[in-house]
């Protein structure tokens, strides 16, 4: 792997500004959302809505995305989301969910998630990280995909293939009847056999007109993950694998999530809702 150095905190702009016509989440400007008291199973209505969200939220990714390029900061890829999901009526989630400061999380190398946009440059053979949230219509679409940028090493290639499949894998493993540890179980079997670390601590989670509804969906094989998988529910997978351990720190900005041993990771997540055969992907653009 490239011999590129750690990364370190750059400097905030300002936060960015979202025009009053579009409706806020119940949690800005407070210090954590309401906890979420409904069904983890959706109306169809609902379902319909998390549909536009999701769509939103990925088409937004996909626009910061195509301008991942060495020389180009974080905060300008979180400014390219911003913009177009404000254009599209939608309101970015991560912006003052807990008091995050900006529209994306963006994660390079050795941040295994919630990267806060600053002055950072990409480099030459970075990967990254973009994970993109909108609320439109009262609810949440969610989604997450690793980039590479420029001339990356085979190792951090693979692991980013690699993750991408385990998150497929995943998906075809959802059917109604089965336990949700069945997610996990699919991630971590497919993991292991490159000796790749599986995050255990940060997880999927159900999502709906919360952002985060309190379902949790571990992405290793948990024997306390036994909430039966049901028609109508819906939730995110978003397997992060390490190429080292999967213990982790967390820096100052109580955001940013590094591996222990500094070594890099990637991760992919959509937001499904479950029919009654299989899962349907709610975040494709």
């Amino acid at each position: 792997m490239s011999g590129q150095s750690l990364l370190v905190p750059g400097e905030l702009s300002p936060i960015r500004s979202v025009p009053g016509n579009i409706r806020r989440p119940e949690y800005v400007g407070k210090p954590a959302p309401a906890p979420y008291t409904g069904p983890e199973v959706q109306t169809p209505e609902t379902i319909e809505l998390m549909r536009t969200a999701g769509r939103i939220a990925a088409r937004a990714m996909e626009e910061a995305a195509k301008h991942i390029a060495p020389g180009v900061t974080t905060d300008e890829l979180d400014r390219v989301a911003h913009e177009y999901m404000c254009d599209h009526g939608a309101y970015p989630s991560t912006l003052g969910y807990r008091g995050f400061p900006k529209s994306l999380c963006s994660s390079i190398n050795e941040v295994i998630c919630h990267g806060i946009p600053d002055s950072t440059v990409l480099n030459d053979g970075d990967i990254i990280n973009l994970d993109v949230t909108a609320y439109i219509g009262g609810v949440h679409g969610d989604n997450n995909a690793t980039y590479l940028v420029g001339d990356v090493d085979e190792e951090s290639k693979l692991l980013v293939e690699r993750t991408r499949e385990s998150l497929d894998r995943a998906i075809k493993a959802v059917k109604p009847g089965r336990q949700i540890n069945i997610i996990g179980r699919v991630i971590e079997s497919y993991a292991k056999r490159f000796g790749y670390g599986v995050v255990r601590d940060f997880t999927g989670h159900g999502i709906n007109s919360s952002f985060h509804s309190g379902l949790v969906v571990p992405h290793y094989d948990s024997p306390h993950a036994t909430t039966t998988i049901q028609p109508g529910m819906t939730f995110t997978i978003e397997p992060m694998l390490t190429l080292g351990t999967y213990e982790y720190d967390m820096w100052e900005d109580g955001w940013t999530v590094v591996t222990k041993d500094r070594k890099r990771t990637a991760q992919f997540e959509h937001t499904l809702v479950v029919t009654e055969t299989g899962a349907e992907i709610l975040t494709l653009p």
